[in-house]
């Protein structure tokens, strides 16, 4: 084959492979687009399902979210709903239960056998229980369903102790105990009511797990705070009941045989943590077992200037509790709660007037020669009449501010300020006779 012929063939040869080659590359090419095209619309159709669940995934927490807020609605209407059945349920509850106090504290001035003493101190302690449970169970419920807000203002510690000192003290004596209060010339921003029964949540824990001692309540300045310090020399705290104590119903491991006081209801501190909260008042403690505890409440100092130590030392000079021939008008709607006042009050050999509403009290003084020395009302009376309005009648028509003395179940924050407002000191129902006789001697020293 000539040399021409052979180089036309190899050049045609060459030539079909640069065909062969550039064909195979498209289709590969068009292999590799057709793949992706395939990926893509996997993918697409991937993005679409998830899309899709994701959508439904939102809907579905949308409608959680729907019914969870519904059920929060639900909870707290349940809660205020609880809160108002409770206030209503209190203030029935606490009427008889007023009664029966007076009642029996009047029953107990006229028994002479030891049997029929200690008979009347188990119903006057079933009394006590019942009172505690309703009312701590009623704060503890207002406070959860957070309808309690606080009204801060300048409080007198000396003023407050004092108060506080007139509760107890008949308590710790007739236990053996000494309750002692640091004078303290010093004024906190706090809710007075609140910080009250914080301290009295406190103190009467105190005195419960305390055997012999007693309790001291001091003070001390710690920059712009003032620590609370309320110390006993009681059965202590364990370490490992440190968090424990502040829960609902928790009671000192101390039993009757190692304090010879009967257990309390366990809710006392648990009311105590929450007051705080609400105030934002810090509460710690530290205790040690068989030797005793130290509660600290760290409160803002006050604004206002605090009184002279001279005159809160005067305020704090015990004073005699003979009520001998003193003239109380007494106004009260409730049969059974008038009946076992006048019985008490009488015993106590007080001259005792009675009447149920503003009208009736008026009708009282005409007797111009019989004037009250003392005048101690419901809030709640006949026609509507409120007792703050009736003592302010009295004390117009007497032409003098008579002492007087507002006594309810009714425990809203309303009626304490028209009290305080009308110089008209205030005591919840029931009433611990010791404590009234004591106030009454306060009032008329």
């Amino acid at each position: 084959m000539p040399l021409r012929d052979i180089n036309d063939i190899e050049r045609l040869k060459k030539i079909n492979a640069a065909l062969v080659s550039r064909v195979e590359r498209s289709m590969d090419q068009q292999g590799n687009a057709f793949t992706l095209f395939q990926a893509a619309i996997s993918l697409e159709n991937r993005v679409r399902n998830r899309t899709e669940e994701l959508h439904a995934t939102l809907r579905r927490l949308e409608q959680s979210n729907i019914d969870l807020s519904a059920a929060k609605e639900s909870a707290e209407l349940a809660n205020l709903s609880k809160t108002r059945f409770l206030a209503a349920a209190s203030h029935d509850v606490l009427q008889p239960l007023n009664a029966a106090h007076l009642s029996v504290s009047a029953l107990a001035e006229v028994q002479t056998s030891e049997e029929g003493k200690k008979l009347v101190r188990q119903v006057e302690r079933s009394l006590e229980t019942m009172e505690d449970l309703l009312r701590t169970l009623l704060d503890i419920s207002k406070l959860d369903a957070g309808v309690v807000q606080p009204e801060t203002g300048d409080v007198s510690l000396e003023t407050l102790f004092s108060s506080l000192r007139s509760d107890f003290l008949p308590e710790a004596q007739k236990k053996g105990l000494s309750l002692k209060f640091r004078p303290v010339n010093v004024v906190v921003r706090s809710d007075r009511t609140l910080l009250r029964r914080i301290l009295q949540n406190i103190l009467s824990n105190a005195l419960r797990y305390t055997r012999s001692g007693g309790v001291l309540v001091g003070t001390r300045h710690r920059g712009d705070t003032i620590r609370i310090d309320v110390a006993d020399t009681g059965c202590g705290i364990p370490e490992d009941q440190r968090e424990a104590v502040f829960e609902e119903f928790h009671r000192g491991t101390a039993t009757l045989a190692d304090t010879g006081l009967a257990g309390g209801l366990g809710l006392g501190l648990a009311i105590v943590r929450r007051m705080a909260a609400a105030l934002g008042h810090p509460v710690t403690f530290s205790s040690k077992v068989g030797r005793g505890t130290i509660f600290h409440i760290d409160v803002p100092v006050g604004m206002a200037a605090a009184e002279p130590a001279a005159v809160a030392a005067d305020m704090d000079r015990p004073r005699g509790y003979g009520l001998f021939g003193t003239k109380v008008l007494l106004v009260e709607n409730d049969a059974d709660v008038l009946s076992a006042m006048t019985s008490l009050l009488e015993r106590w050999q007080c001259l005792v007037r009675a009447a149920t509403s503003t009208d009736d009290a008026l009708d009282l003084l005409g007797d111009t020669a019989w004037v009250p020395d003392i005048v101690i009302a419901d809030q709640h009376l006949d026609g509507g009449d409120l007792g703050t309005a009736t003592i302010a009648e009295v004390r117009d028509y007497l032409g003098r501010p008579v002492p007087a003395l507002i006594v309810t179940a009714d425990g809203s924050e309303p009626v304490a300020k028209a009290a305080r407002a009308a110089g008209i000191e205030l005591m919840r129902k029931p009433l611990k006779p010791a404590q009234l006789r004591a106030l009454l001697a306060h009032l008329l020293a």
